[in-house]
Order: C-alpha cells, then structure tokens, then sequence
C-alpha cells in the first residue's frame, strides 16, 4: 500500500477530485496555502494498492489533460501538480509495531 500526497495547482483541484472519487478512489483533501508551489493550491492525500499507483497517475494525466483543452495550458514553469509517493508502512511506524 501506498501514500500518494499531491499537491495540485487550484485549477486542476476540482476536476481531479470529481473524476477520481467518480472511479472509486478515496481521498483526503487538505487545504493548503502559503510558498510551495507559490500558487493557490490544494493538497490530496490517496490510499492507493502498489497495483493500482500507475493507473492513478495516468488518470490524473488525462484529467489534467481535459481541463487544458477547455481552459488552455499553465504559463511556462507552472505545473499540474507534483506528487509524492511513501510506503505506508514507512509512514506510520507506529501500525507496524501495533501488528507484531
């Protein structure tokens, strides 16, 4: 199992998370603000099967990809989204000594 936490540019945010809840994938939605992306923002966080990791990034691609053809792309240097990916097990120490 995986941790997918992604920061995602505000005009993406709504189509992504309409989309992938429609496809079954469960999300937590954080607000957030402030010099990361140094843009409006809003971080998801995604409990993803390793299986299943590939499949989601390729879904967020074409939904991104949708969203550009109705309002046009980013500015130069602007990006969709950046991700990160942990093991859950390495995120949360505290489950694997709960499962021993």
């Amino acid at each position: 199992m995986k941790l997918m936490i992604c920061v995602v540019h505000d005009r993406y945010a709504d189509a992504l998370e309409d989309r992938l809840k429609k496809k079954g994938y469960r999300m937590t939605e954080l607000a957030s603000s402030g010099g990361f992306l140094r843009k409006g923002n809003t971080t998801f966080l995604f409990g993803v099967n390793d299986t299943d990791l590939k499949l989601l990034k390729e879904e967020m691609k074409e939904i991104c990809l949708g969203v550009e053809k109705k309002k046009g792309k980013l500015k130069d240097g602007q990006s969709r989204y950046t991700s990160f990916v942990i093991d859950v097990k390495d995120s949360l120490p505290i489950l694997s000594s709960l499962n021993k």
